[in-house]
């Protein structure tokens, strides 16, 4: 029993160990009061008892603050902000517009930020998401019809209008303005039916005018050949009235030849039988041939006699 006893800690062995651990937490508690390290893209804005401190500390250690400081952490970096709103126009219709608003904070102004709004959130909720719909609506009364939305020069005019308006607004609320984007715009119902049937017939016309201009072409091509074929034909014509003309001029002037030389026919007979003499197949009859003039010397006898 006895070396048991002797066996067991001491308990004064460890008090002096409890005793320092709690210093050293105590002193890593106070001493992250100290500094701060505020991550990239971000700025912190010191808060004393409820007082904003009006110096703001960028991203990086900070060595040494005040440790009774309580500190709020901005987003400095760049965010999108979307925003949907149905914007009436002159003929009292409701168009919806999708807008893409680009924006940062600007980090020198984060005290007046958390002093006169809050965080970051609540600046958009309270400035930015208002004004955007405010100036819609009032570009939106300047539009005589909601269709205009979707012509290229409405749609500049917008985004121009909603960029300036909502950089002069936001600049002094702590809110830079980067980029103004329009997302969408969906026209009523009705009207986007009544386009696309507009369109479908602007369609249907232009394929009218194709068809019209083939069958043009097609047209054009049949009266040129047509005028081909004729102007062929005209020369056709032309060749056998020439050639007409010289057999009608060859046989006037053999009508003459014969009628003011009768030995001329006589000699065109002869020639014929000389002709029909080179064939042995070929019998020659005379019609009558008691005759002085049997065919076909076609009275041969007669012009020889009279010579």
């Amino acid at each position: 029993m006895t070396n048991q006893r002797n066996e067991l800690p001491n308990p004064k062995v460890y008090i002096p160990l409890v005793i320092l651990a709690i210093i050293i937490g105590i002193l890593i508690m106070v001493g992250s009061r100290f500094y701060i390290a505020v991550p990239p893209g971000h700025v912190a804005v010191a808060a004393l008892f409820g007082d904003v401190q009006k110096v703001h500390y960028k991203e990086g250690l900070h060595i040494p603050v005040n440790p009774l400081y309580k500190f709020y952490l901005f987003d400095s970096r760049q965010k999108t902000h979307m925003e949907t709103t149905h914007v009436p126009t002159q003929d009292q219709l409701q168009t919806r517009i999708d807008v893409s608003i680009q924006y940062r904070l600007i980090g020198e102004m984060a005290p007046n930020i958390l002093k006169n709004t809050g965080d970051v959130k609540q600046t958009i909720s309270v400035h930015l998401v208002p004004k955007v719909r405010s100036l819609l609506r009032e570009q939106g009364k300047a539009i005589k019809r909601a269709e205009d939305f979707f012509l290229e020069k409405t749609q500049e005019n917008l985004q121009v209008a909603l960029e300036f308006g909502l950089r002069e607004y936001l600049q002094p609320m702590g809110i830079e303005i980067q980029a103004v984007l329009i997302r969408d715009i969906t026209l009523p119902p009705f009207i986007v039916k009544a386009i696309e049937a507009k369109k479908e017939r602007e369609q249907a016309v232009e394929r009218q005018k194709a068809e019209l201009e083939r069958f043009s072409t097609e047209q054009q091509q049949k009266v040129a050949t047509a005028m081909a074929n004729r102007k062929a034909a005209e020369q056709q014509a032309e060749k056998l009235k020439v050639l007409a003309d010289a057999q009608a001029y060859e046989i006037i002037k053999l009508n003459e030849a014969i009628s003011t030389n009768p030995a001329y026919l006589q000699l065109q007979a002869l020639e014929t039988l000389k002709a029909m003499s080179n064939d042995k197949a070929t019998k020659i009859y005379f019609l009558d041939g008691d005759s002085p003039n049997p065919l076909p010397l076609m009275h041969m006898g007669d012009v020889l006699k009279e010579k």
